[in-house]
């Protein structure tokens, strides 16, 4: 069995679908973007088999069966096995309580922004807030759209960690513009 800390965040996904029930990997690719799960990780058809066939050779799916719609190609479906809830529960619990660090460019992208003037730093970042507003008023109509639902919150919890670290990311730049704006940080 392959160990728990090799699962992507790919296979981390595919395996929680099939936790739900045995699909193919097409279908998971639809599931995944109808939930939006893209804005948490990337997902492109073609990454998503390679990703489950590696969970096949490692023992963490197994295929059930294939199918043919129509003139479509078959389709394999898979299940999870218990070797993939195992390293499913192992990765999830790793993720959860060990931080890592993920190397997103944004912080790169402050520690060199002395090379700009501040002027130029300061309407870079109205930008960025145009787009973090764009994301948090997406968020925040899920949210709204889920609770009308009746969806369960523990299925989508991730949405209000992601609306509080656009929020503070958003604190901390206009933080940083009126430092810049008002002379309080020397560039």
């Amino acid at each position: 069995m392959a160990r728990a800390s090799a699962l992507t965040p790919l296979g981390v996904a595919a395996l929680s679908l099939l936790v739900e029930e045995p699909m193919h990997p097409y279908e998971m690719y639809q599931l995944l973007i109808a939930r939006h799960e893209d804005r948490l990780i990337k997902v492109r058809p073609g990454t998503l088999y390679h990703a489950v066939g590696r969970l096949e050779e490692q023992g963490l799916v197994a295929a059930t069966g294939t199918d043919r719609e129509g003139n479509r190609p078959e389709r394999t479906t898979y299940t999870i096995s218990a070797a993939g809830r195992e390293a499913l529960t192992a990765r999830l619990q790793d993720m959860l309580a060990t931080p890592a660090n993920e190397y997103p460019s944004f912080p790169l992208a402050i520690s060199e922004a002395y090379n700009l003037p501040a002027g130029v730093v300061v309407e870079l970042l109205d930008r960025r807030l145009e787009a973090l507003q764009q994301q948090l008023d997406f968020l925040d109509s899920g949210e709204e759209l889920l609770r009308k639902k009746g969806v369960e919150r523990k299925y989508w919890v991730d949405v209000q960690y992601q609306q509080s670290m656009l929020r503070t990311e958003a604190a901390w730049i206009r933080s940083l513009q009126n430092e810049l704006s008002n002379g309080d940080l020397p560039w």
